[in-house]
């Protein structure tokens, strides 16, 4: 199979990769101090702007009017107030352009268009920085724009002062993926001297495409393995547990592959560098932690090493914010964030619902598990039961459709998370009689 078709038959890989010598020409012409602080903020906006219209075409603009409206009204609002409109305002608006897309997979009974599908994840992306830096603005770490710019100002003046927003929320490298970049290191790259732009060895570069081509020469192979499979509907007992771990390695190698190439093209264009960062600042947080995700047998650190930056933020957006349920309204809001197709409600309540049993299980067998031949037994099979039931929760939240869904739950993949819904019970009601 040509290498290029495997590589670039996923659309976003297309543009993400189209994208890649104006991130490297960007971070070249900071390097050599050619740009002034207003032109990099340009740059950065208007290659947002065309990267959108060649990707989504007039969807597009669906991406476009929130990205106006935050403007606005981080402008218009106090930092104290600014958080909570524009979070209702932007996931308000995201979730109207998923109905339309439930409206035509299940109404219409036709395939999205690909154009949709891409504005939609795009969406996702900025309803993340949106809430970001509203966040930022709420808690004094940003300076918030309504209290430097004073009713006098010309409009020249609150169009200079809006351009570092409305480019944070529109600039290419992270417009279609990649891993969240605050606005306080996104500020601090773009009106930084030269000298914290660092130059890209050829060899990080090679290495990190070598990297995406292994996982890309992987998947060609899982892809021909699950293609030769029965699938869910024709399997039978343990096959369905091969199924189930052949279709979950193939989504998995395609996420990781995806990160890698997101997470490169935003180093490439100068926005991963450490070089002169501050101690309040965050630093990039890559999103494919290939080794730990792989090798845990832990689903609670599971849930935290899967997509890094997207974990921080929704422990930073609700996790942190909530006292009563935490945890289960994290998972809620993410299934809400990604579409709240029946798949994803069922995947990420089960997530939440493993995460609590893995908790009480470990916390068990901590205590009660001493000698280390014993123990490295413990691990070697929490670590084959965390796979699988990983897999299934992915399985369960890519595919989506009830119907998918149940041939999910008829197979003999269910008895995987059902035990330890069955060891949560126990050992919650030993944890109560105890305390």
């Amino acid at each position: 199979m040509d290498w290029l078709q495997l590589f670039f038959r996923d659309p976003v890989s297309l543009y993400q990769g189209a994208a890649f010598p104006f991130a490297l020409l960007f971070n070249y012409l900071c390097i050599m101090d050619s740009f002034s602080t207003q032109a990099r903020y340009l740059f950065l906006l208007v290659g947002g702007g065309a990267l959108a219209v060649a990707a989504m075409g007039a969807f597009a603009a669906l991406v476009f009017i929130p990205a106006l409206c935050t403007v606005v009204l981080i402008h218009s609002l106090g930092p104290r107030d600014v958080h909570r409109p524009t979070f209702l305002f932007q996931m308000t608006w995201q979730t109207l352009c998923h109905l339309g897309l439930h409206y035509t997979e299940y109404y219409l009974q036709e395939a999205p268009s690909t154009r949709f599908c891409i504005t939609l994840s795009s969406l996702m992306l900025l309803t993340q920085r949106v809430t970001s830096l509203s966040l930022d603005i709420n808690e004094g770490k940003v300076v918030a724009p309504s209290g430097r710019a004073g009713n006098k100002n010309s409009s020249s003046e609150r169009l200079r002062a809006a351009l570092p927003y409305l480019s944070y929320l529109l600039f290419f490298p992270a417009l279609l993926g990649g891993p969240l970049c605050s606005f306080q290191r996104f500020q601090a790259r773009v009106e930084g001297p030269s000298s914290l732009w660092s130059r890209h060895s050829s060899w990080a570069l090679t290495w990190r495409a070598l990297q995406i081509l292994g996982l890309e020469s992987l998947k060609a192979v899982v892809t021909r393995v699950v293609g030769a499979g029965a699938g869910l509907g024709g399997c039978g007992q343990l096959q369905c547990v091969s199924v189930l771990w052949s279709t979950a390695a193939l989504f998995k190698l395609t996420y990781y592959s995806r990160w890698l190439l997101d997470e490169a093209l935003l180093r490439a264009a100068g926005f991963g560098s450490e070089s002169g960062r501050s101690p309040a600042e965050e630093g990039l947080l890559p999103d494919a932690d290939i080794w730990t995700l792989e090798t845990t047998h832990r689903i609670a650190l599971f849930a935290r090493k899967w997509n890094q930056s997207t974990a921080r933020w929704l422990r930073r957006l609700v996790f942190q914010q909530r006292r009563t349920w935490p945890l289960l309204q994290t998972f809620v809001f993410s299934a809400w964030w990604h579409g709240l197709h029946p798949g994803q409600v069922f995947g990420f309540l089960c997530w939440a619902v493993m995460v609590e049993a893995d908790y009480l299980i470990h916390a068990f067998a901590s205590v009660f598990i001493s000698s280390w031949p014993v123990r490295l037994l413990y691990r070697a099979l929490a670590w084959a039961h965390t796979q699988l039931i990983i897999a299934y929760i992915m399985l369960a939240v890519e595919a989506r459709s009830l119907s998918s869904l149940w041939l999910l739950w008829n197979s003999y993949s269910s008895v995987f998370p059902t035990v330890y819904c069955i060891l949560l019970l126990l050992l919650a009601k030993r944890k109560h009689k105890c305390n």
